[in-house]
């Protein structure tokens, strides 16, 4: 296919509807390289073209753009739909990628004689009746030993024809006399009561359980006026164990049935969408999956699309689908459900919290069997966000703590591959400065750290964050360019109303470096800025508490180990005025026990007596 310019490209945005559809963006070569949906294709497409793409990875797709072709489709499902059917088909470079190659179990009840009922993970068209997929284990785990306890479902493979039962081909086993069955390979239990036990179980594996329920207590008063108190005895066992069942695996209120919940995290590169089935108020399927996001694709398209795939993958028919937030798309013969109480927020929450904590678990495994790699990954990230000539290996970060220019303080923290080196933290005490200036006070402490590195020949930092905007970031660079020549990225962090981080400025004049909150980039960063406050805060309110309790203990004849002894025994000066000269002198001994008597204790002493004398 012969490239087109881009003014071709333009016409052809210009001539999009305004209608839903799907788009593919094709590279010079005629290969798809992206298909997207739209609500409003113009508008959607255009925003590729029309602004400046902040992505380094929607301008690398824009980039490679040589032409576009769309359908034009009915409604917002049908795009989806389609979209959907074309990645499958295609696997466009850019698109976000379902990282998953597992094939869920089923639960099978085999079209046989004296049918088997367990799990597998071939679904083979042949009869048989297949429950599921399950993609939380335990949960069908527990279902099959729901099953095999109530009903004594045979687990053996012979083949029960009416002819071999008749010939007595086969004879009872070690579940027979364990009584987990009723010996069928021997005739002791007829087919047709057996296929009785499976229509109940069909109601179990649909989690149709009140239903079932009615059944068997109807069933069981039929038995009881029919005086059959046997077999209304074994039926009242069966209710009681579905019953506990029941209890154990409801966690909403039963009415809510055959509803969709999903919930979605994203980190950098990735999304979470994690996928829950509700069927009368029991979870009866779980699972989260992760996407590979190849393009800057908002969160409320990649949920759009992992909702229709997740249905189609699990053959869901739910009337409802609970969602975190609008996406802007619909889907047929379901409503969507946007909760913000009650039971469905329960779920919606709980929905949440899987996703949350399937992500934190998988960083967790990345950073034990592979630290270096997400560090280094997370690292280039900044990199590449910055345009940075070199990876960040050493991020250094200072911040200024006074009240009012008194205790004036500083602190800078080291971070080395991404993580806290606490032993190269450093206070300082500002020494140059006086009064609250907090410019000043950050030009002492940054000229005093590089100049002693540059002396001391130790490593300098790839990249330098001050805690705060452009103000503190032109007085660092006065320093480390004008003054030291150095040659250190210096980037800013400011902080919003409620003291968060709330943006990354970089380059001179400072530029804010768009990017999600959410990322790890932003959180790594934010940490830093909230560890070198901690650490600041931290060393001026232990100095301004070590200034409050001297200036009171700074008595002729008593030294700093006395000092020390006296504030570890009493706590507090408040505590050691309370005392007399005997209780003291057990510490510090009578000489200097005396001194301080008279020096903290007996004037104050002599107060209280005037002021009771005049009164």
């Amino acid at each position: 296919m012969e490239k087109e310019t881009p003014s071709r490209l333009k016409q052809i945005v210009l001539s999009l509807p305004d209608s839903p559809g799907v788009y593919q963006y094709f590279n010079n070569k005629g290969e798809i390289i992206y298909v997207g949906k739209a609500v409003n294709l113009k508008r959607r497409v255009s925003s590729y073209f029309n602004k400046y793409q902040t992505s380094i990875k929607t301008r690398m797709l824009v980039s490679q753009i040589a032409d576009l072709k769309y359908v034009v489709v009915n409604s917002e499902q049908d795009a989806l739909l389609l979209e959907n059917s074309l990645i499958k088909k295609h696997q466009p470079h850019y698109n976000i990628l379902l990282k998953d190659d597992k094939t869920y179990p089923w639960i099978v009840i085999k079209n046989e004689h004296y049918p088997r009922i367990f799990k597998t993970r071939q679904v083979i068209h042949d009869g048989s009746s297949y429950f599921g997929p399950y993609t939380y284990l335990p949960a069908m785990r527990t279902v099959l030993e729901l099953v095999h306890d109530i009903y004594k479902i045979r687990t053996c493979k012979y083949n029960l024809s009416p002819e071999n039962i008749n010939w007595g081909k086969f004879k009872v086993c070690l579940q027979f006399h364990i009584k987990k069955c009723l010996g069928c390979c021997e005739g002791m239990q007829s087919e047709e009561k057996y296929n009785k036990n499976i229509e109940e179980i069909k109601y179990i594996l649909k989690g149709d359980l009140d239903n079932l329920e009615n059944y068997l207590k109807d069933e069981m008063n039929k038995a009881a006026e029919d005086l059959r108190f046997e077999e209304a005895q074994e039926i009242k066992e069966k209710l009681e164990s579905i019953g506990k069942f029941k209890s154990k695996s409801t966690i909403v209120n039963p009415l809510l049935h055959n509803i969709d919940v999903f919930a979605i995290d994203i980190d950098d590169d990735n999304a979470f969408v994690n996928y829950l089935k509700v069927t009368h108020g029991t979870i009866s399927q779980a699972y989260t999956f992760e996407y590979k996001i190849r393009t800057d694709e908002e969160k409320e398209e990649i949920l759009a699309s992992a909702v229709e795939e997740m249905r189609e993958r699990f053959h869901s028919l739910s009337h409802e689908i609970i969602l975190p937030f609008e996406i802007g798309y619909q889907f047929a013969n379901a409503t969507i459900t946007i909760p913000q109480r009650g039971d469905k927020k329960k779920l919606l929450d709980l929905s949440e919290q899987n996703v949350k904590q399937y992500r934190f678990d998988r960083l967790k495994r990345m950073e034990k069997f592979n630290p270096e790699q997400r560090a280094t990954k997370l690292l280039k990230d900044i990199q590449n966000e910055l345009k940075l000539d070199a990876l960040p290996v050493q991020i250094e970060c200072f911040d200024n703590s006074n009240i009012q220019g008194s205790d004036a303080v500083a602190a800078c923290v080291v971070f080395k591959m991404g993580k806290p080196s606490k032993n190269d933290y450093r206070k300082y005490n500002i020494k140059t400065v006086e009064g609250p200036d907090d410019y000043a006070s950050m030009q002492e402490v940054v000229r005093r750290r590089y100049s002693r590195m540059i002396s001391e020949q130790t490593p300098l930092p790839n990249l330098i964050i001050t805690d705060g905007g452009a103000g503190q970031m032109e007085v660092v660079r006065q320093v480390v360019e004008d003054e030291l020549n150095l040659n250190i990225p210096i980037a800013g962090l400011a902080k919003d109303e409620h003291h968060r981080t709330r943006e990354l400025l970089f380059g001179f004049p400072p530029k804010v470096i768009g990017m999600s909150q959410e990322s790890q980039v932003f959180r790594l960063l934010a940490h830093i800025q909230d560890e070198v406050h901690r650490f600041a805060i931290s060393f001026h309110r232990d100095k301004r508490s070590k200034r409050q309790v001297h200036s009171e203990l700074d008595i002729k004849g008593i030294g700093e180990k006395t000092k020390e002894e006296l504030i570890k025994v009493f706590k507090s000066v408040k505590r050691l005025k309370e005392q007399n000269v005997e209780d003291i002198a057990k510490v510090v001994g009578p000489a200097k026990a005396q001194l301080i008597y008279d020096a903290l204790i007996a004037p104050n002493k002599e107060t209280e007596h005037t002021a009771e004398n005049k009164e």
